[in-house]
């Protein structure tokens, strides 16, 4: 209720805001129409959602190069070898032709984490990644984050309940009466 996922719902142009301005990449993401909109959301922005979203006709694999199949400068053959890649990057390399109802929780939503990555995203926009997972399975999540943010340099911003992921960030911030502040 303090505004997290509306914060993450504007800084990803979801949202609208009501005044002031958002500057991503030093651009005014204000001022640019719903087509420019799009293709910034594509290119510049990968997204982890609480519920995995993954879509239960496809596999594993499917699911992670859907974001990439609209505009994407890679080949078929080439894309599904970077998905095969970042399936690999988050240890699912041996479930690629599993459908999501043949996977745990955590493998759902680690598959999430490889499709968030697909288009090479500036930052990755996580809301309440760990949020249904036991404690295993957050533990396992967050090492994952903490990796890909080492090894790829990766910006993830994460909403989160959870202390023990918040104490894995760099910065932290904190929502209080509808005001931002690092802390």
């Amino acid at each position: 209720g303090s505004g997290k996922t509306t914060l993450l719902n504007v800084i990803a142009t979801i949202d609208e805001v009501s005044s002031g301005h958002i500057y991503l990449n030093g651009k005014d993401l204000t001022e640019i129409n719903k087509k420019e909109i799009g293709r910034f959301r594509r290119e510049n922005l990968g997204f982890i959602f609480q519920f995995h979203q993954l879509l239960p006709e496809f596999t594993a694999l499917e699911n992670v190069m859907i974001p990439a199949l609209i505009d994407t400068k890679l080949n078929k053959i080439q894309l599904r070898s970077k998905a095969k890649e970042l399936l690999e990057l988050v240890e699912l390399g041996h479930r690629i032709d599993h459908k999501p109802l043949e996977l745990s929780g955590g493998e759902k939503q680690r598959v999430a984490i490889a499709r968030a990555l697909i288009n090479d995203p500036n930052i990755i926009l996580a809301d309440e990644p760990t949020g249904n997972l036991d404690l295993e399975t957050s533990e396992t999540i967050s090492e994952l984050f903490k990796k890909i943010n080492e090894e790829k340099q990766q910006t993830i911003v994460i909403v989160t309940h959870s202390s023990e992921l918040a104490e894995l960030t760099q910065d932290k911030y904190k929502i209080e009466k509808g005001n931002l502040k690092k802390i």
